[in-house]
């Protein structure tokens, strides 16, 4: 199992314990009771779990439930109710919170030695375990719920098909996809729309996986970093990578994306957002989760275009990935036992964590979920969104 897998709960710092009294008038803002009987009560099964939360936020909260401190049966319904209520203005001021976010704006996490860590980490996890839980072409991102999609399948060849028309696509074009996952994208374009692909990936496993799914079809896999690569494409596509990019490295970032991009071709760029600039990288899931990885804001990607794209369109459908998230936890649910004696239980309550409080800000709506189409100089005649 990954190195980074177990959890790393550290002592609790000396000072005097919050009171439980303070944390239930908190919690009652948001309608959340202590050892309530609802699914978004929390149950508190070890006193260190009140000062942990306090003091950490959500990187305390999560190592309690990680630990057992702390039970929660709906942690998406729990988180949506904290965030909607503001109770996260409050918490998380332990002055152990402030290397993360000071880390994130003075350094360059995502250097080209330290961008394969979240391949390593996260995406090496296992193929087998990912085809458990996401939908049959492994497509880790967002599905679209909007055109009547009644299963995570449909929800996930609707946003495949989506982009392929946002491109423009035709037979014989050539694309790439920076930070290709499996090649879910790449092998519907190839199947569906008649184009050559190339995709990047830092992810051993993927590629691995990713050749053989793919099959005959013209798609080539390169384990490599998106720096390197430095040749013509009709069109460039990149599908929940950005967020793995950082704020130092933006403008490198859609430099490359230009230079390989043809003059009349199209850029479409997948992303989760944060509301805020300059917000810190959620500390729980840099630890436990995507290791250097840091959400946009809606302005930095804007700068990044400035003087390389033209913005043609946007389109946020952050509300959708809520239902996918639990979509993924059901899947996780239900193989879990299969799973339970080579991960062990702290991991399955890591991974509960993750995909449910993830779920819980998307309905919030404290994160988005954001498709931009970009052109080098403007499309002749204006862009127009399919429908």
């Amino acid at each position: 199992m990954n190195r980074r897998m177990t959890m790393e709960v550290e002592p609790a710092e000396d000072h005097a314990v919050a009171t439980d009294s303070r944390f239930a008038q908190l919690l009652a803002r948001a309608d959340i009771r202590i050892d309530g009987d609802r699914p978004w009560d929390i149950r508190i099964r070890d006193p260190r779990a009140v000062e942990r939360i306090l003091g950490w936020g959500n990187l305390g909260l999560g190592e309690a439930f990680m630990a057992g401190w702390a039970e929660i049966d709906r942690v998406d319904e729990f988180v949506d109710r904290v965030l909607r209520a503001e109770l996260t203005r409050e918490v998380g001021r332990s002055p152990r919170l402030w290397w993360p976010a000071l880390k994130a704006r003075l350094l360059n996490c995502q250097t080209r030695s330290r961008c394969w860590e979240v391949g390593e980490y996260h995406y090496d996890l296992g193929n087998d375990f990912y085809r458990d839980m996401l939908d049959p072409r492994m497509t880790y991102t967002c599905g679209f719920w909007g055109d009547g999609a009644e299963t995570l399948a449909e929800a996930q060849e609707h946003k495949l098909d989506i982009i392929c028309r946002k491109l423009e696509l035709k037979p014989g074009q050539r694309l790439l996809d920076i930070g290709c996952g499996w090649g879910s994208f790449m092998i519907y374009a190839a199947e569906h729309y008649g184009v050559e692909c190339v995709g990047l990936t830092i992810s051993k496993e993927q590629a691995a996986l990713g050749r053989d799914l793919a099959g005959d079809l013209p798609v080539e896999f390169r384990l490599m970093d998106y720096r390197d690569v430095d040749e013509p494409f009709d069109h460039v596509v990149s599908v929940g990578m950005f967020e793995h990019v950082g704020r130092h490295n933006y403008d490198e970032y859609m430099q490359v994306a230009r230079r390989c991009l043809k003059p009349d071709g199209l850029f479409l760029l997948h992303t989760i957002g944060t509301n805020r600039e300059g917000s810190p990288p959620d500390p729980w899931v840099g630890k436990y989760i995507f290791p250097n990885g840091e959400l946009p804001a809606m302005q930095q990607v804007i700068d990044a275009c400035e003087g390389r794209f033209v913005v043609e369109d946007m389109h946020n459908f952050g509300a959708d990935y809520d239902h996918t998230l639990m979509a993924w936890y059901e899947n996780f649910e239900q193989a879990w036992p299969k799973w339970r004696e080579a991960y062990g239980e702290t991991f399955g309550r890591m991974w509960k964590y993750y995909l449910q409080s993830c779920a819980g800000g998307f309905r919030a709506r404290q994160i988005q979920l954001w498709q931009f189409v970009l052109s080098p100089t403007g499309a002749r005649g204006g862009y127009r969104r399919p429908v």
